[in-house]
């Protein structure tokens, strides 16, 4: 395989995998970032520290209870969001993120920016991340049986200690074997103003991953994953800055996977199958200090299974055969289940289901190639959302791409969208109890359009330099957008009435909350620009993004769930890497978001943030790599787009950390 960062310094951007046999879609329309391959990644305590770099897409949040991760706009309640492939179902608590994961057990993450192909499916409207654990191939050196790898960090601003261990082997030929162990304890920190984010919190990462090749035709793996963090957190973790006490809680995600793949000397036959379950938790015990009544656990649980069989056919196949195809077929089923338990109350449950059968065909033809895909959707609702309904969905998309000169493709593709309704968030689970059940909601359909161009450069300035370009132009369009309206008393929290589900009104209050659709289609246009340029000692990378919303009937950009609007500012962002040697490398990354004015007036401010960064691996001490950052490097005052965000007050905006000076020791043997 040959990628983009075989000839890429360490700390540049985030990397574009190209092979010679994939398809437009995996060439220009997903992006990968190699953690070990960006300092920010491999200083990561949140996932915002390295995924933003990748156009197009956002994570918010200060603290790693609430991360929240954006993909034009749309939030992860409508990604596709794995961990080594097991689906990450399901919304718990509003004021906190739905992604427990801390980036010390990772190797890369993968997102599919925007939905472009059949093979993502159901809850997939914005597009897919794709994060993977390490493995013990990724770290053992050749020849070697056994090895291990500990690694300590310290950040400044919150006083946040990592310490980690992994020990990896591979006994015989054919099995490998790894086990990780890491704690991360975390204290309040600030913003650039000097305010109060407030956080008392430990938690600990587990990684258990075994493998076995059986023969030379099959592989058989496990994996065990969890992250786990508890301590004393806002009593809206979303709020750091609020003056409400804070109370104990704690966030637990556990990850179980077993996979298997088949791939005998047979271009016809490559079956790879992943079964799983997840299970993520929030639970709260405030001492009725807070808020009486307020105890109490979310679950999410997800289960399922995914069988795929890749085959490619040519005239060596079957004579005859025009060009190249590479035929992807795959059947996914997955069941989630939600649990809401309070004190004083029965416990709350409801579920959902999705089975699903596809089949994609990426054909190529010399320099012209035409992908065509579709897909079938089983999909049994959740009973106090939709009372049960079950929808049958057909949806299709279509690639194509030419190779205009050298290393120069245009491309285009167009995808069908569909979502089911989901799950509720845990919080407001009831049994139906105060609930208007919708058995009208209709899914959500749209579709996902772009149109763009790449290219590779090479021989520019010396011999052994490339630049890659790359520029999209994005439309999608959502119909009838799923909304759950509370009730309240004060704009977009009037209630349902229970038994019409006709929504409320100032003065005009209603006693039952639930799903319905909106009364607006809406559209998200935008463009994404990059270019990497590398050479054997020096890097840089440029990019900007951009995209809108707009409801067809007020003009409204889609809301969010944390309040607000869902758009972001024009974002632009500049990496630079300079390893004058095989000791030293250099790193600064500028990000600059321009401000966004909402529909309603309500503006999200500009920032400017700089952050600067050395690895230093001296020949003294073998196999002892360390790393200084220094990220916000003008403390500058901000809180992302991505976040919760209140244009009045400041207490209830979720700002970022301000200066934070980050040091990592890592040695492995």
């Amino acid at each position: 395989m040959a990628t983009a960062a075989e000839t890429m310094p360490s700390t540049t951007l985030q990397t574009i995998t190209v092979t010679a046999n994939t398809s437009v879609r995996d060439e220009v329309q997903k992006e990968v970032v190699y953690i070990d391959n960006y300092t920010p990644a491999a200083q990561a305590s949140h996932l915002s520290d390295f995924l933003d770099v990748i156009p197009g897409v956002e994570v918010g949040g200060t603290s790693t209870v609430n991360q929240r991760i954006r993909v034009r706009g749309l939030d992860d309640t409508n990604l596709k969001v794995t961990i080594d492939g097991a689906r990450q179902e399901g919304a718990l608590f509003y004021h906190m993120g739905d992604v427990t994961l801390d980036p010390d057990l990772l190797k890369q993450a993968e997102v599919a920016v925007g939905n472009n192909s059949v093979t993502l499916g159901n809850d997939a409207l914005g597009g897919a991340v794709a994060f993977e654990t390490v493995d013990a191939a990724d770290l053992l050196k050749p020849d070697q049986k056994i090895g291990a790898k500990l690694k300590a960090g310290y950040a400044s601003n919150n006083d946040e200690l990592l310490t980690s261990a992994t020990v990896y082997g591979a006994p015989t030929d054919d099995i490998d074997l790894l086990a990780y162990y890491g704690k991360r304890d975390t204290d309040s920190g600030e913003d650039g103003s000097g305010r109060e984010l407030f956080e008392d919190s430990e938690s600990e990462n587990i990684l258990l991953k075994a493998g076995a090749y059986i023969n030379d035709n099959h592989r058989v793996g496990a994996s065990f994953s969890r992250t786990e963090k508890e301590g004393v957190f806002p009593f809206r973790p979303d709020f750091p800055s609020l003056s409400d006490d804070p109370i104990p809680q704690k966030v637990n995600r556990d990850t179980y996977t077993l996979d298997y793949n088949f791939n005998p000397l047979n271009a016809l036959v490559d079956v790879d199958t992943t079964i799983y379950q997840t299970e993520t938790e929030i639970s709260r015990d405030n001492n009725a200090d807070v808020s009486p009544g307020y105890d109490w656990q979310a679950q999410v649980k997800t289960t399922g299974g995914k069988i795929e069989n890749t085959s490619v056919i040519d005239d060596s196949v079957f004579e005859g055969i025009t060009g190249t195809h590479k035929l992807i077929a795959g059947v996914e089923h997955y069941k989630k289940e939600s649990q809401m338990a309070r004190e004083g109350s029965d416990t709350a449950t409801d579920e959902a289901n999705n089975t699903s059968v596809y089949l994609e065909d990426q054909w190529r033809m010399g320099k012209f190639s035409l992908t065509p895909g579709v897909r079938y959707d089983r999909y049994e609702s959740p009973e106090f959302v939709s009372g049960g309904e079950t929808y049958d969905n057909v949806v299709g998309a279509l690639a194509a791409s030419y190779e205009i000169a050298p290393s120069t493709q245009i491309f285009a593709s167009y995808t069908q969208l569909f979502n089911g309704p989901d799950l509720a968030q845990t919080i407001f689970n009831s049994n139906g109890d105060s609930i208007y059940v919708n058995d009208d909601l209709k899914a959500e359909e749209g579709y996902n359009s772009e149109v763009g161009v790449a290219t590779t450069l090479r021989g520019l300035t010396t011999d052994d330099d490339a630049l890659q370009l790359s520029a999209k132009y994005f439309h999608s369009n959502i119909e009838n957008f799923q909304q759950f309206i509370r009730t309240g008393d004060r704009a977009g929290r009037y209630g349902l009435n229970c038994t019409t589900g006709e929504r409320g009104s100032a003065g005009n209050l209603q006693d039952c909350q639930g799903m319905i659709n909106s009364e607006e289609d809406y559209e998200i246009k935008g463009v994404e620009l990059a270019a990497n340029y590398s050479t054997n000692n020096f890097g840089m990378g440029l990019s900007y993004s951009r995209a809108r919303s707009e409801g067809d009937k007020t003009g409204d950009s889609i809301p969010s769930v944390s309040g607000g609007s869902a758009d972001s500012g024009d974002r632009y962002m500049v990496n630079l890497d300079y390893a004058p040697n095989d000791v030293v490398d250099l790193g600064w990354r500028s990000t600059y978001v321009a401000s966004i004015t909402d529909n309603q007036g309500d503006t999200k401010s500009d920032y400017d943030v700089h952050d600067i960064y050395m690895n230093y691996a001296p020949r003294q001490l073998k196999n002892v790599k360390a790393t200084v950052g220094v990220y916000n490097l003008f403390d500058e005052t901000y809180a992302s787009h991505a976040s919760r965000y209140n244009a009045i007050k400041d207490e209830s905006t979720d700002f970022e950390p301000g200066r934070n000076i980050k040091a990592s020791l890592t040695y492995q043997f």
